[in-house]
């Protein structure tokens, strides 16, 4: 340090770097996504993106149908048959699962086009 209370430039920047270090350390847990906020599921290239989806109990998945031309659907077999609608190009659909457990489903017109919702506690 100076005479007079003055901070020399590298010291100004060691103190600063620290000051700034520990501002962004604070506000981290802030800026971390919330692991339930929910999930997207992209229909596109006549496949679902991601194919297994690990999700917390309690997540909504959103299902988004990014085709140019083609419909698809949300069929879960295992569970009654739940089926969405029919998705066109942009419109979506959506799910929350409350339970742990293992969610296959597949495309209702397309049989080949498989996804697996896994859910975690």
């Amino acid at each position: 340090m100076n005479g007079g209370g003055c901070v020399s430039g590298p010291e100004r920047l060691r103190r600063t770097a620290a000051v700034l270090f520990a501002a962004c350390a604070a506000m981290a847990p802030l800026a971390a996504p919330a692991a339930d906020s929910g999930s997207e599921v992209a229909i596109k290239s006549m496949r679902f993106d991601p194919p297994v989806l690990r999700i917390k109990a309690g997540t909504e998945v959103i299902w988004v149908n990014r085709e140019k031309r083609t419909n698809h659907s949300v069929l879960f077999e295992q569970e009654n048959e739940l089926e969405s609608d029919r998705l066109f190009p942009g419109e979506t659909w959506r799910r929350t699962f409350e339970r742990p457990g293992s969610y296959p489903y597949r495309c209702g017109p397309h049989p080949d086009m498989r996804g697996l919702i896994e859910v975690i506690e």
